[in-house]
């Protein structure tokens, strides 16, 4: 599952950036959120097969800080980005003759950069304060392990099928960067 999402989230990375017709707002969010669930998941996955092969459960305080400082992060990001995505939409929908003018290059890029600094100015302090000032509850680990499973690396995996194959232009695109020659329409 962990190799599907970084393959087809690197898929979307490459058909956006290697052909001019996906340079578009949408495309621009969705290589971003791409990127971002290849971090998300990147950030825990490789630890937890490490801990399935050597049948340990061992962090070290450091790596537990550092891996929960950039899961959160990430996971803040994805939020923001999808954020972003439905206020793209609702510009193209709302405000179809001002959608090139509203969402020119100069605000798609600003609009990721806040989602960026946003993640940074308001969640850490609380977030992170949280965790480190709670006292460690045990709840049904099962649930809680599925529930983590779920999604660290179940949604993150899907986002490339829900946001991209199901789009002619991306499947086109696809098809031209992986190699093969699609007649165009």
């Amino acid at each position: 599952m962990y190799l599907i999402t970084v393959l087809g989230n690197l898929l979307i990375i490459l058909a956006v950036s290697s052909d001019s017709h996906l340079h578009t707002p949408m495309y621009f969010f969705l290589s971003n959120l791409s990127f971002v669930d290849i971090c998300f998941t990147s950030t825990t996955i490789p630890k937890m097969l490490v801990n399935i092969q050597t049948h340990s459960k061992d962090i070290t305080y450091e790596g537990c800080i550092t891996q929960m400082y950039f899961f959160l992060h990430f996971a803040c990001l994805d939020i923001f980005l999808l954020t972003v995505m439905a206020y793209d939409r609702f510009v193209a929908i709302c405000y179809p003759l001002h959608y090139t003018v509203i969402m020119n290059p100069q605000f798609c890029g600003l609009l990721v950069l806040g989602s960026w600094l946003s993640v940074v100015t308001l969640f850490y302090c609380t977030v992170l304060g949280e965790y480190l000032s709670s006292a460690a509850t045990t709840n049904n680990s099962r649930s809680s392990s599925t529930a983590s499973v779920i999604y660290t690396v179940v949604t993150p995996m899907l986002n490339p099928f829900i946001y991209s194959l199901r789009n002619n232009d991306m499947k086109r695109a696809l098809k031209n960067s992986v190699g093969g020659d699609v007649e165009r329409k």
